[in-house]
């Protein structure tokens, strides 16, 4: 006998109380059930959530990691083929970071760096690297758009745009004119 119809039979409680008792306990189970349900539910979802979220910072880590690797290998491609520049009294102007910086360097160098066979790259804030034109034209190759950030001078690729209407084009301007 259970305790519901012991209570019954001793008169504490009346018939229409264990009947409110009994749809009370029920409409608790199922709402517990449902409890459960949207609970688990809610888990999944934060778990789902959690997962695209240590998927994106993967992705971006492994984006950084590239990154610095190709950093890596563009300045070991210059340090390896580093040229040694020879101080002379031939001054080569040359822009970075929209400062204009100034090589001394012995008229050979000057030289083949206006005419292409040698090129000024950046391999930190203020250190540059004097290399050769067919490096930079790997690099420049390989990096495409971002040549612009390591190549500053690269002479080899540029051609001058001559517009039909100039009275001086069959003028040529020499880029190391001495005054």
């Amino acid at each position: 006998m259970s305790l519901r119809d012991q209570l019954l039979k001793a008169g504490v409680a009346n018939k229409k109380q264990h009947q409110q008792a009994r749809t009370q306990k029920k409409q608790q189970k199922k709402q517990g059930v449902d409890d459960q349900a949207a609970n688990r539910k809610r888990l999944d979802e934060e778990r789902r959530q959690q997962v695209e979220r240590d998927k994106e910072l993967n992705r971006k880590r492994e984006a950084e990691r590239a990154e610095k690797e190709k950093q890596a290998q563009i300045r070991q491609i210059i340090e390896t083929n580093r040229i040694a520049r020879k101080d002379g009294e031939t001054a080569y102007n040359f822009v970075d970071n929209k400062k204009i910086k100034k090589w001394y360097l012995d008229e050979k160098q000057s030289n083949e760096l206006v005419n292409g066979r040698l090129a000024i790259a950046r391999l930190g804030d203020d250190d540059y690297a004097l290399i050769s034109g067919k490096v930079a034209e790997t690099l420049a190759a390989r990096l495409a758009d971002e040549a612009d950030k390591y190549l500053l001078v690269n002479n080899k690729g540029k051609q001058d745009d001559v517009d039909e209407d100039d009275p001086y084009a069959d003028y040529q301007i020499p880029d190391d004119l001495m005054w």
